[in-house]
């Protein structure tokens, strides 16, 4: 999560991914699926951009902004359609949900959508969308300070002596300029509202049940929806799993989300030291994996007190927490090793190397802004600084890697709008459609949490669990087994008869 689950160097991630079927209902709507208004017929065009599939279309779907006045203002939705290669083995639409929040799938369909097996593509169109707020669906903007556009300022990392005070600060000139600058729809950007606009997608596109890839933020959207639209769900693949109800963090499930990097982290080090320390490795970093992780500590301790000067980068300083979060950006996907353990000995040198490269800065702003307002209209976040430094004091003694980042103040606690719904909880109640694809080790959804949403999904569910190290499991970082187990459902239907290890 990037909760979280958020972006990574490599590829787009968020906090949290992707994908939906749509089909024939199989039983009675809820309440949800009745605001799912009719709408007229998509116009199909040639998709702006360069570099997609040529058989890619768009449209757009109109929403409301306001659900509970949808009288009122609407807002276009931008969604892209690639049809079902062989026609006649179609059966529905697979919509892919993009990770973030702050991310979007309009064009993923040209990119990770041709990954998909040549008898998924054949039985599907498949169906992209930038949601709401984001790329070229009403796209918004808080105007966030330069500094606040890096990574290890967005990402709430505490001072060196764990000191709370300075996020805090940032916290309210963060909310303050989502409130200036975000306008009207920055207060109706939410998990509830993204599931109403994917049915109001489905409806348009004339299906009457959808399935769903989602990745990390998306496979919590897709979770949402489930919830919601229980009997509009198909195939349903959710794919790097968050702990969507965390009971345990006061502020609900959002603080769940980012609270899920401590253990992630923890679970990929050790992958990180077996690497470092391998013999022939040319960026080696040590003799022995036990040595890996002091050196490490040590290190990020060092540059807390003696940062060292990077000219062109954002914060212009390889800081301790610049450090961290550089590991926690290279556990995504292990071929980000290399690159973080070059930081490491290049630090350890006192010098850095070139300043990594960064997305426009419209694009940050436009992915951060939509972020922040996710995670914020979703829950009641705490206020008090004594409750962020309570919980970041815990964290630095349990989890010293991720040193309380993960449980400390975002915009969030300065959020200036009232939280609108309540979380939605995630239950057992709907019918089994549900296949979970979950690494072994991943630093922005753990396990511990996959296994929580599994638990509440029930009878709901099915999860292939994968050995296998990074975050983004099917036709990612997993393996060939969990890649099968999820192409054959999303093909033909047949999921594992329980929950299975793919070793």
């Amino acid at each position: 999560m990037k909760p979280i689950h958020v972006m990574k160097t490599k590829r787009k991630v968020s906090l949290i991914a992707a994908s939906v079927v749509v089909l024939g209902v199989t039983g009675p709507l809820t309440a949800e699926a009745s605001t799912a208004a009719s709408s007229k017929p998509l116009e199909w065009a040639k998709c702006e951009g360069s570099g997609l599939d040529p058989r890619q279309e768009c449209a757009t779907v109109e929403v409301p902004m306001d659900y509970s006045d949808p009288g009122g203002k609407k807002i276009g939705i931008a969604i892209s359609r690639i049809p079902s290669e062989k026609p006649a083995d179609r059966r529905g639409a697979l919509l892919l949900i993009a990770g973030g929040p702050g991310g979007g799938s309009l064009d993923e369909i040209s990119g990770k959508g041709q990954k998909l097996p040549q008898e998924v593509r054949n039985a599907y169109d498949l169906i992209g969308f930038d949601p709401r707020g984001v790329g070229r669906s009403a796209p918004v903007s808080c105007g966030l300070e330069t500094e606040h556009l890096a990574r290890s300022k967005f990402f709430p990392w505490p001072a060196p002596d764990g000191s709370v005070t300075g996020n805090m600060a940032a916290a309210r000139r963060m909310a303050d300029a989502c409130e200036r600058n975000g306008g009207e729809l920055v207060r109706h950007i939410n998990s509830r509202d993204n599931a109403r606009d994917i049915d109001r997608i489905r409806a348009a596109l004339g299906e009457r049940k959808l399935s769903a890839w989602g990745l990390s933020y998306g496979a919590y959207l897709g979770a949402v929806y489930s919830q919601l639209f229980p009997h509009r769900t198909d195939r349903f693949v959710l794919d790097s799993n968050l702990d969507v109800n965390g009971d345990a963090y006061q502020g609900g499930g959002t603080r769940a989300l980012w609270a899920g990097f401590e253990a992630g982290v923890e679970d990929v080090f050790p992958e990180f030291a077996k690497w470092a320390s391998a013999p022939g490795n040319p960026d080696r970093l040590a003799d022995t994996a036990d040595e890996v992780r002091p050196l490490v500590l040590r290190l990020a301790a060092r540059l807390d007190r003696e940062p060292i000067p990077w000219p062109g980068a954002n914060p212009a300083e390889l800081s301790g927490n610049v450090l961290r979060q550089a590991m926690v950006d290279a556990f995504y996907d292990p071929d980000g090793f290399p690159g973080l353990a070059q930081l490491i000995l290049a630090a350890q040198k006192g010098t850095v190397p070139p300043a990594p490269e960064t997305p426009p800065e419209p694009l940050l702003q436009n992915g951060l802004s939509v972020a922040l307002a996710t995670f914020c209209n979703d829950g009641a976040w705490p206020r008090e600084t004594a409750v962020y430094q309570k919980d970041v004091d815990e964290s630095r003694t349990k989890y010293p890697l991720t040193a309380g980042m993960p449980r400390n103040a975002t915009g969030c606690a300065a959020w200036p709008y009232p939280l609108k719904e309540n979380p939605v909880r995630i239950t057992d109640h709907g019918p089994s459609t549900v296949l979970l694809v979950q690494n072994e080790r991943d630093p922005a959804a753990p396990l511990g949490g996959a296994r929580k949403l599994r638990a509440a999904l029930g009878k709901r569910a099915v999860m292939v669990t994968v050995n296998s190290t990074g975050h983004d499991a099917y036709l990612g970082n997993g393996n060939a087994c969990g890649d099968r187990a999820v192409s054959r459902y999303l093909a033909t239907g047949e999921r594992p008869a329980r929950d299975t290890y793919c070793a």
